[in-house]
């Protein structure tokens, strides 16, 4: 019976990502003078991992580069090689690679890359001790070829499987693949006392084997191909010599064969793998965190598990009392005492399975140290990065979608915000900069902060700017937290050149932009010469939203709590019209734009006029705007259901809930409301 492999993909892929990642971390925190043992092995354990699994799939051209790194840091960790600089370059370098190999893979598509061939020339010259550290004459190679032909070994390996073996999810067969690639491996049933046909358990495995390997490698890398099953299965070692009269010729091809690791035709291939399994994804599915899976610990399912079971005893209680013929006042106290019990739990419920969601932003951080090591390089700056708050936990969604605003954050900090250091010297500040990331929880809120103690923004530089590009007039003052502002606007760059980094003028509108989007905001402090912090305030979730529900003629609708400032009714005095569909409320010193929210959706609402109804101040794009309300309802927290999957994109709205008498209420998207009434900036307005 043939496996289709292609069904465990997925779970490969994820631990391949995994591994790659926890290779990268120690690879970053490594001292290459004095490497920890621990260090080592955790990433030789990774890559070997990707390499045993990549061959099992049949990704023989992963399987084969990883075999080139894990030979190295076999190397490394058996002390025949001394950790280098230029090794760690490589094994970053690598990282990088393999994670695109994997995800070409991910995306049924070839990968053609020329640092691969140029990696994997880096490597075989290191290992066959053609780099200038560990060059050899003619002579010496030809010695240690010898030598390398004389220390081969026949090992005799008896392997009895313990019963459960094949229950656990481990397969022999993988496991004489992989010693296969070690050298010439004979495989031979070993004879033994079997159940009756009737007695066989097909889940149970009774069989063993009388293995015999040709090969030079030592006893500890054969342990390391049983080492998941050696607490469950029987296995004997023994090894004896053999002859040595191979030609050198015949000893130099094996010795190829093994330092590229080409993978033996037992090994299934991408071309005999199922039909099904070959078909062309769509890439966004390949990357959409729908298509991924989360790891959940064991006492979040318990607890989830407990309130499954509170709630059944709950429905049995009011099951028993709808069975009664008749309703005592006995029977409606207990109902009422039933459903708050009910709607206690329910409530217990929605939390623990949102907690299932809950990741620590520990996943996201994770990727900035080799960002800030790079790009620190690149710019010939030194930089410390300190993260603060790793455990803070969010929502995957809500994660995955902040990483991009993130990166272009910390990465202007790099280019724009520290300075080099003979400039810092200058100035009285330590060489090295630092730039800190910090998460924390504040109210139903994230709080994610991006620091940096550099040279701060150049408010005349940015004032100068702005009024070169036609901004801002050339007699307008602004305050130095609207000059920070500026920043955010479309096209604005004080860079003169462009370069890889930045100059464009493409960047921050859109980190602005993406975050709006999230219902979240963005705050900037800048001290010039002291450095800058940008502070983004998410919601935990995506799923979930605390709103406040509003009237407007018969339609009700949402407005996301954590937008508004207040709400209040306004004295004709304070109105302005501007124009004919725009007018301005002025609230203590500042002038508001008031959207009539029925106009934009075209409704009949009861207050036509600003003073007969309620004008409810909201934040959009750190700018606030009136919205013309006629009614204030209930505040509760409701489940967004996505309005563009299930009907069309609606311009000025997010999504939509149901709301607790089964109508339909339509979420407020804010930015995109004031788009849809033609209101730029409040400041143009007040100008």
């Amino acid at each position: 019976m043939e496996i289709d492999l292609s069904q465990f993909s997925q779970v490969f892929f994820e631990e391949s990502l995994e591994g790659l990642e926890s290779m990268e971390s120690e690879l970053l925190k490594l001292d290459v003078n004095e490497p920890e043992d621990e260090s080592i092995n955790t990433i030789f354990r990774a890559a070997h991992s990707i390499k045993g699994g990549s061959a099992t799939f049949g990704f023989t051209q992963v399987a084969n580069y990883t075999h080139l790194l894990e030979t190295l840091l076999d190397e490394i960790r058996d002390g025949r090689r001394q950790m280098t600089s230029e090794h760690q370059d490589m094994l970053l370098l690598s990282v990088d690679l393999l994670r695109n190999m994997v995800d070409a893979l991910m995306r049924k598509t070839d990968f053609d890359d020329p640092l691969l061939s140029q990696l994997e020339k880096r490597f075989t010259s290191e290992l066959e001790g053609t780099a200038e550290d560990v060059q050899e004459d003619d002579t010496a190679k030809a010695d240690a070829d010898a030598e390398q032909i004389s220390s081969e070994q026949l090992w005799h390996i008896d392997f009895q499987a313990g019963i459960d073996i094949l229950r656990c999810g481990n397969d022999p067969l993988l496991m004489f693949t992989e010693l296969r690639q070690l050298g010439e491996l004979t495989v031979k049933l070993a004879e033994g006392n079997y159940p009756d046909f009737g007695d066989i358990d097909p889940e149970a495995c009774y069989l063993s084997w009388h293995l015999e390997l040709i090969t030079d490698q030592r006893i500890e890398r054969l342990k390391e191909v049983f080492e998941w099953v050696e607490d469950e299965c029987i296995i004997h070692y023994s090894s004896s010599a053999i002859e040595s009269s191979r030609e050198v010729k015949e000893s130099e091809d094996t010795s190829e064969s093994r330092l590229t690791a080409p993978v033996t035709e037992s090994i299934p291939t991408a071309d005999n793998l199922p039909a099904e399994s070959l078909k062309p994804k769509v890439v966004s599915q390949a990357k959409s965190p729908e298509a991924g899976s989360i790891r959940v610990s064991i006492q979040k399912i318990d607890l989830l598990i407990n309130m499954v079971g509170e709630l059944v005893i709950t429905q049995a209680m009011l099951g028993q009392i709808g069975q009664q013929e008749e309703i005592d006042e006995e029977s409606l106290r207990s109902m009422k005492q039933g459903l708050e019990q009910l709607a206690s739990h329910t409530r217990d419920l929605q939390e623990s399975v949102m907690q299932i969601r809950m990741l620590p932003i520990s996943f996201a951080f994770n990727r900035f140290p080799r960002l800030v090591r790079d790009i620190g390089q690149q710019l010939g700056k030194k930089v410390d990065l300190i993260l603060k708050g790793e455990d803070t936990e969010l929502d995957k969604t809500v994660m995955e979608k902040i990483v991009d605003p993130m990166v272009h954050l910390v990465r202007n900090s790099l280019d724009h915000g520290l300075e080099t250091p003979d400039i810092r010297a200058s100035k009285g500040k330590p060489e090295t900069g630092s730039i800190t990331l910090n998460a924390f929880h504040q109210g139903g809120n994230i709080i994610i902060e991006i620091i940096d103690d550099g040279a701060g923004l150049n408010t005349a530089r940015i004032l100068q700017k702005a009024r070169d590009k036609g901004l801002v007039a050339e007699d307008e003052e602004l305050s130095t937290e609207a000059i920070h502002q500026l920043i955010f606007k479309a096209g604005f760059s004080t860079v003169d050149a462009v370069s890889d980094l930045s100059g464009r003028g493409v960047g921050m509108d859109v980190v602005r932009r993406n975050i709006n989007e999230l219902n979240g905001t963005i705050e900037l402090e800048s001290t010039q010469d002291k450095g800058s912090r940008f502070t983004i305030r998410l919601p935990l979730t995506l799923a979930i939203l605390d709103g406040q529900l509003v009237r407007i003629g018969h339609h009700t609708y949402v407005v996301p709590l954590v937008s508004i400032h207040e709400s209040l009714q306004v004295e004709p005095q304070r109105i302005n019209r501007i124009s004919e569909n725009h007018e301005l409320v002025r609230l203590r010193d500042e002038y508001l734009p008031v959207i009539k929210v029925f106009q934009e959706f075209d409704h009949e609402a009861d207050a036509v006029e600003i003073k007969d109804g309620l004008v409810m101040v909201v934040d959009s794009n750190n700018e606030k705007v009136g919205l013309l309300v006629d009614e204030l309802l209930s505040q509760q927290q409701v489940v967004i259901k996505s309005l563009e999957d299930n009907y069309n994109k609606v311009p000025g709205v997010s999504g939509a809930t149901i709301l607790g008498d089964g109508t339909v209420a339509l979420i407020i998207d804010i930015s995109g409301l004031v788009n849809l009434a033609g209101i730029t900036s409040t400041n143009e307005h007040a100008a």
